[in-house]
């Protein structure tokens, strides 16, 4: 088994806050996920996380005109230019406070950002400006009375406009103007949400919070905009850069000491041309609109909470916090359309390009949408858990993943896709266990509520409910290899209940344990019904639920057990225990084969406010989760931390340790209290800071709540993980944790890694291509898979004959076999030579009339399944299309006997049907 796992894939989580935006094309919606960005092509209907992560969470992001660069900032200010080309990062840049806003310029070679009351404006790095550095200082503006809160670039790039708090807008200009230096723009009685130039025009368009929108004119045309740089003197500006110790980099001070100067010294520094006094930049306001009167006066809290506006079809898009939207046609202030997409607030608005499509972001319920305004219909339409996931589990074939929540709700997510392609609200409280069945047509989920549901797959329903006598919260449930009986496991009733799956039936209750039951397994094997169940009262019993159901055998711990799981066998059972170990039993006897001391790999992971040293809260850390993986030979571990541990089962030793988040947004991140906050009076973080008007004092919060304790102001949330699974096919594990839903895979990030499989020294790609010239098809495919290089494979494969393929597969040894069926299955997911794949498929399961990994055929039926799934969308989709051709050509007049002279003026005949 290989280990080289990597990051692939975040799901569970689509938006948190922050800006959202499109692409240049409109065809991509990008979106900051916590500390990671994630980009859905809605064109080819996917989700893909970028590799990049950021300490805090990203809050403002901003996409270059070419499309190239992506400049994302975090809420503690640092910045990150990222490569879209290449997905790493080109440059790094520490603000000294929160940025509100980011914008490139239209013509991509400067970029402003808003940071309190400041605006800063940089050189982009492009060919146009010839400056390949990031985060050059261009010019810096500190005129604002209170914080920024949106900007806007003119079409020409030369003017800028800026809103903020203190219901102003002002006017600035890159370059140093002798026709303006800076204008202000009143007349707002609220915080500016946005403000907007039209296209090549300087009339602007400004939007605040209590719903004004304010339409100002420019006095002057963009084309009668001088543009003249300020000639400044090779010893002044020495002069002024004396100070800056970075060549890099132009310090903020000297930048404004620099605008201070220009303003007072006019000897030394004057403008290339003069310009008139008539041609001064002025504002005139031609109107002001209000809009959501309605809403805020029957609801007086509403506000106008997000604005953005189209230029080129001048269509202006406003959110309120009531999750209300309008859409209004400027300049006139006509409303289009209206449409309540949630109760939540609307924090960030997008358009594409073409202006058909909006896409709004609401972060308390992180919900993502794309509407279609013009045929008013949903383009995407996607909401993560609004708290945190609980469990998740696998579909036998690994295409689909189910995540169950503390909200009570169970979503059905594609792996394929990224996408959530179902939602299940029946819950009522926390859903605490998830299984799948074997066939996977259906799959159950238990909760706190008291109820066992199962969920059809096909009609995406739910269709049994299954109950106990009395009320019981049950904390796990598990299904038998063969699908027909289900088992749940009570937290409040020390008893474990078994129902009938076809009749939904209470078949029997076991009843021994002395504690809360904390974990159900059943055998994998079809051959045995053994049920494994973990508890708190140090004891794993197994039970024998066809044959005699009474009798139990019982294994003794030394703690309480929280996890038990069989090996995929059905000849072992992992149980962690609450002192951080992993004791491995043998099935069928009893006797302990192995334990696993992990209690250290996991980390102390130090909270903020906690009063305790990493070391005794290293005591506190067990694995709350545990899976075996395909092959049975490797188990992975995590609990309340940020790691993930995966330990041989053999040796008992620790093989790789993967950190699911750096995101320091949330708490108990580091092993270690930050010494800022410490002070000669103890933590700072311990103290909370309140007005006189909130009280002044400190409310001490409930000890032992984790959710739902609001007495802090500040919430900060834990990092851990839930809950951890591995894929059928053993390529993939996903993890589910507070940042969402985490998938590793070992083809992540893999294309430029070189594994080679039993290499020889004439195995290279220049010796696999003479060898295709010469026809030697077997040889060629043997080399090809000893370089293991999957360019090197695919063109081995398709260049090998249809009529040679069956008997190339014959002379290949049965490891090659297994090698080239992952890589046939692998080329089968993007590849158009379907038929000839299919062909060499046939070839390799039937030459080979031997047993197959399970983790090869399984990977085999999930791309099959969704390539079936594609090809019947694309017959359904060709289907009346032929079929209109089809009656169109019976339609045509039947002329046997035409003469094609006939008609030599228009050059045109008719054939008949024997022609």
């Amino acid at each position: 088994m290989k280990f080289n796992y990597k990051f692939q894939n975040l799901l569970g989580t689509v938006y948190r806050r922050g800006d959202i935006l499109f692409t240049n094309d409109g065809n991509c919606v990008i979106s900051p996920v916590g500390n990671k960005i994630t980009v859905y092509n809605l064109k080819v209907n996917k989700s893909n996380t970028l590799g990049v992560e950021s300490h805090y969470n990203y809050t403002a992001i901003d996409v270059s005109p070419n499309g190239s660069v992506l400049i994302a900032i975090n809420e503690k200010g640092e910045a990150q230019m990222i490569s879209l080309l290449t997905c790493t990062v080109i440059h790094r840049y520490k603000f000294k406070q929160q940025v509100n806003a980011v914008k490139f310029s239209p013509d991509g070679k400067y970029f402003a950002a808003c940071c309190d009351d400041t605006v800063f404006i940089m050189t982009a790095p492009c060919s146009f400006t010839g400056e390949f550095r990031s985060f050059v200082m261009k010019r810096v503006f500190k005129k604002a009375h209170d914080d920024v809160t949106c900007l806007d670039w003119s079409s020409c790039s030369k003017l800028l406009a800026v809103g903020s708090k203190d219901t102003t807008t002002k006017i600035y200009t890159l370059d140093y103007l002798d026709n303006l230096n800076m204008y202000s723009l009143s007349g707002h009685t609220d915080k500016i949400v946005g403000v907007f130039f039209e296209k090549k025009s300087l009339d602007l368009i400004t939007v605040s919070r209590n719903g004004q929108v304010c339409l100002w004119e420019a006095s002057i045309d963009m084309d009668d905009l001088v543009t003249s740089s300020v000639q400044i003197s090779h010893k002044k500006r020495r002069k002024l850069q004396k100070d800056d110790d970075s060549e890099d980099d132009v310090n903020e001070k000297n930048v404004i000491e620099k605008d201070k100067e220009i303003g007072s010294d006019d000897e030394e520094l004057k403008p290339e041309v003069k310009v008139e006094d008539d041609k001064k930049l002025t504002y005139k306001k031609l109107g002001r609109h209000y809009i959501g009167d309605a809403i805020r006066n029957a609801h007086h809290k509403v506000k106008l909470t997000a604005a953005e506006y189209h230029k080129n079809t001048k269509i202006l898009v406003t959110g309120f916090s009531s999750g209300i939207f309008f859409l209004h046609e400027m300049p006139d202030v006509n409303l289009i359309h209206t449409l309540s997409i949630s109760e939540h607030r609307i924090s960030s608005i997008a358009i594409s390009a073409p202006g058909d499509w909006i896409a709004f972001g609401c972060p308390n319920i992180g919900q993502l949408l794309v509407w279609e305004w013009q045929s008013e219909q949903y383009v995407m339409k996607q909401q993560g858990h609004s708290l945190d996931m609980t469990c998740l589990a696998y579909s036998p074939d690994g295409l689909y993943i189910v995540t169950g929540g503390y909200d009570g709700k169970v979503k059905v997510w594609n792996t394929m896709t990224g996408f959530c392609i179902v939602t299940f609200s029946e819950h009522q409280s926390t859903v605490t266990s998830i299984e799948f069945s074997a066939n996977k047509k259906f799959f159950v989920s238990s909760s706190l509520d008291g109820t066992v549901r199962c969920y059809d797959l096909t009609r995406y329903r739910n269709f049994r409910t299954l109950t106990s006598p009395s009320l019981v919260q049950f904390s796990c449930v598990a299904l038998d290899s063969s699908s027909e009986l289900c088992a749940a496991g009570g937290q409040d009733v020390f008893e474990i209940f078994l129902w009938s799956i076809k009749f939904g039936k209470l078949l029997d209750v076991l009843g021994g344990h002395e504690a809360p039951v904390s974990c159900l397994s059943f055998s994998p094997t079809l051959a045995s019904s053994r049920l494994a169940s973990a508890s708190w009262d140090k004891t794993v019993r197994l039970w024998n639920c066809i044959e005699s159901s009474t009798d139990c055998e019982t294994v003794q711990l030394t703690s309480d057990a929280l996890q038990v799981v069989f090996r995929p066998d059905g000849q072992e059972i992992a149980v962690s225990t609450l002192d951080g170990n992993i004791s491995f039993f043998d099935a069928t006897t009893c006797e302990q084969a192995g334990t696993i001391e992990g209690r250290a790999d996991l980390g102390s992971g130090r909270a903020d406010a906690d009063l305790i040293t990493p070391e005794k809260m290293l005591k506190t850390k067990a694995f709350t989760t545990i899976c075996y993986s395909a092959d049975g030979s490797c188990i992975l571990g995590a609990g309340n931390s940020k790691h993930v541990c995966l330990y041989s089962v053999k040796e008992s030793i620790l093989i790789k340790k993967f950190v699911v988040t750096q995101n320091r947004s949330l708490d108990a991140v580091n092993d270690f209290i930050n010494r800022r906050l410490l002070s000669e009076f103890g933590n700072m973080a311990l103290i909370e800071e309140r007005t006189e008007l909130e009280g002044g004092d400190v409310s001490v919060s409930l000890p032992g709540v984790k959710q739902g304790d609001m007495a802090d102001r500040n919430v900060k949330p834990e990092v851990r993980v839930h809950c951890v699974r591995f894929s059928p096919t053993g390529e993939n594990f996903a993890v589910a944790a507070t940042e969402g839903l985490l998938i590793y895979s070992q083809n992540a990030g893999l294309d430029g890694t070189f594994r080679p499989y039993r290499l020889q020294e004439g195995s290279t790609p220049v010796a696999v291509k003479q060898l295709l010239k010469e026809k030697s098809w077997g040889p060629a495919l043997v080399a090809a898979l000893q370089l293991n290089e999957h360019d090197v494979i695919t063109e081995c494969i398709e260049a090998v004959p249809a009529s040679y393929i069956e008997l190339t597969v014959t002379n290949l040894e049965p490891d090659y076999a297994d090698r080239l069926l992952h890589s046939i299955s692998r080329l089968l997911e993007h590849s158009r030579h379907l038929e000839h794949l299919l062909l060499w498929l046939r070839a390799s399961l039937t030459v080979h009339k031997r047993k197959f990994p399970p983790t090869a055929l399984l990977a085999l039926e999930k791309v099959l399944t969704v390539r079936y799934s594609q090809l019947t969308n694309i017959c359904d989709f060709n289907k009346y299309t032929i079929r209109c051709i089809r009656s169109v050509g019976e339609m045509t007049p039947k002329n046997e006997d035409v003469d094609m002279d006939s008609d030599n003026s228009s050059g045109r005949g008719t054939y008949s049907d024997s022609d």
